[in-house]
Formats: C-alpha cells, sequence, structure tokens
C-alpha cells in the first residue's frame, strides 16, 4: 500500500496516511448529498489514529443519514472539504477521493445509503448495494 498524501485545494492542509483504509466507498445519503453538493461521497475510510494532519482544518457538526452525529472538517481559506468524523464509527475518518493527490487509488468496494440516490446518477452496477447502511464485521 502506498501513502495515502492529500490536502485542500490551496494546501494550507495536508494529510497523510501509512495504513490500508478500512474500506472505500460510495455513500450516497442526503446528508452527503448537500455537504458536496454532488450524488454521493466517495470516501475512503481509514483509522482517524493513523492520519497525521498539518494546518488548521474547522468543523461542522449535522445529522448523517444514520442518525448519528457527523463533523466533516474543511480549510479555513479555501474552504475545501476533508474529513468525516462519524460518531456511528468512532475509530475511522472518511477522507474525500478528490482531494487524494492520486485519486486514482480510490476503489470503492460498496455503495451504501442507496435509499437515498438519486436517480440522474448511474452507480456501478458491479458494487454491492446497502440501501442504508452497510452491516459491521
Amino acid at each position: 500500500m502506498a501513502t495515502i498524501k492529500g490536502g485542500c485545494m490551496c494546501g494550507a492542509v495536508r494529510y497523510e496516511c501509512n495504513v490500508e483504509p478500512a474500506f472505500m466507498a460510495n455513500c450516497h445519503c442526503r446528508d452527503c448529498q448537500r455537504a458536496t453538493g454532488a450524488a454521493y461521497f466517495p470516501t475512503l475510510v481509514v483509522p482517524r489514529k493513523a492520519l497525521k494532519i498539518s494546518g488548521e482544518a474547522k468543523y461542522y457538526e449535522s445529522g448523517g443519514g444514520s442518525g448519528k452525529l457527523i463533523r466533516r472538517g474543511f480549510c479555513v481559506n479555501c474552504g475545501s472539504r476533508l474529513f468525516a468524523l462519524p460518531e456511528l464509527i468512532p475509530d475511522l475518518l472518511g477522507i474525500p477521493a478528490g482531494s487524494l493527490d492520486d485519486p486514482s487509488m480510490f476503489k470503492p468496494s460498496m455503495d451504501f445509503f442507496t435509499a437515498s440516490a438519486q436517480p440522474w446518477h448511474q452507480m456501478n452496477p458491479e458494487l454491492p448495494k446497502f440501501p442504508q447502511n452497510p452491516p459491521r464485521n
């Protein structure tokens, strides 16, 4: 596994992680749609303790599709969205695939909250689909 590196648009906030993601997925909940302004949130989920962050991120708290709170981090300078800290999985953190230095490393393994998926977005038919949260192992 290559080191996961990325950051915001202006470069004021950078992150790095040297562990394999717990999973990579596309979240289609309405909260993620509103937060991204897109049909879904492509996210790499990593252990919070493994992610090293430099620079200042500000956090906004809102309700997620699960009904639990999510703290979403963004750059105070350029506004780029960088982190999702879901209360539901407190040891993990989501990183938007688009913020990666090499976004081609993103390989989603599932689509979840598909009950909220937009009809104008064509999901990959080869990925498993979950109407709400995926099962937790």
